[in-house]
């Protein structure tokens, strides 16, 4: 038994950072900013209704915590194998499987509860789906089914933007879907970057990441395909007429560093190259979402 189980046992609770590490709060909070971004875009430029504002982002971002919490729970001996993951709270022992559970579903019914009663059906509707999506298809079946398992699922941690916009119109805008293309094609290029600086942790646990089945050179080489075609689809809001020369600045630039970032890591044998292409993938969507915030006020 670890020092971690000792004192769970004595315990017989965790702490609240045990449940706060349950969340995936950085993860979340990217997600978050995203569906403040498509909330934002939905109003008209200064005439925001700030409580729809911040009780649809409470909503989405809860659900994201429960989603994250329950890929936690399924993975929690698998996490136990991998250096990345080995310290988090149910590997550890810090918390234990029925009380992680508990707290999974009850942030799920929270935000579900959020966001029927105070915003709107079709919102609370898309969000669930997308934690559906998340938490068991990619989880539970993709993740282990194919080397493509970040493609197709990402599609559930591309959806909040159109959530926050759903939580505003009542409807399915195309604005809020080309939001969620953006997001869907930089998805990969971000993960197989991470996944080729943590390659041997996921062949150790037979998890067919791109990396392990294909190489690492495929891999490098669908990242820089991916990323091309992330930045034409990034050019799609201003040619739609959505976004204006502030929003394509900052989608040339942005973009084109990164397509300069994957071939570097193409061509390169440096060891970190591949977790700064990540870092800058993070960076990278950040900024590229408060560029299109910026665009709409300034430009109004």
């Amino acid at each position: 038994m670890s020092e971690a189980d000792a004192v769970m046992n004595e315990t017989g609770r965790a702490g609240w950072h045990e449940y706060y590490e349950m969340c995936k709060p950085k993860v979340v909070a990217l997600l978050i900013l995203t569906s403040v971004v498509g909330t934002v875009l939905a109003f008209p430029a200064w005439a925001i209704e700030w409580d729809i504002l911040i009780v649809a982002n409470l909503g989405i971002g809860l659900a994201a915590a429960s989603g994250a919490a329950v890929n936690q729970l399924v993975e929690y001996k698998t996490d136990a194998k991998m250096r990345r993951t080995e310290g988090r709270p149910l590997p550890t022992g810090r918390l234990n499987v029925k009380h992680a559970f508990i707290f999974a579903v009850v942030l799920g019914a929270v935000s579900m509860a959020i966001l029927v009663l105070y915003i709107n059906v079709l919102t609370a509707v898309l969000t669930f789906a997308s934690l559906i999506g998340y938490a068991v298809i990619y989880t539970m079946y993709l993740k282990r089914a194919t080397p493509q398992n970040i493609v197709i699922g990402g599609l559930a941690g591309a959806t909040p933007p159109l959530l926050g916009w759903t939580a505003v119109t009542n409807a399915v805008d195309p604005y809020g879907l080309l939001l969620v293309l953006i997001i869907f094609t930089w998805t990969p290029p971000h993960f197989w970057a991470l996944a080729i600086h943590r390659r041997d942790d996921y062949a150790k646990v037979a998890i067919p990441m791109l990396p392990v089945t294909h190489g690492i050179k495929y891999t490098k080489l669908a990242i820089v395909a991916y990323t091309i075609l992330m930045f034409i689809v990034t050019l799609l809001p201003y040619l739609a007429y959505y976004a204006g020369w502030i929003y394509l600045t900052a989608a040339v630039v942005l973009g084109g560093y990164f397509i300069y970032k994957s071939f570097e890591l193409m061509f390169t044998e440096r060891e970190k190259a591949a977790i700064q292409t990540f870092v800058y993938s993070i960076n990278y969507l950040m900024l590229l979402f408060v560029a299109l915030v910026a665009d709409h006020y300034i430009l109004s």
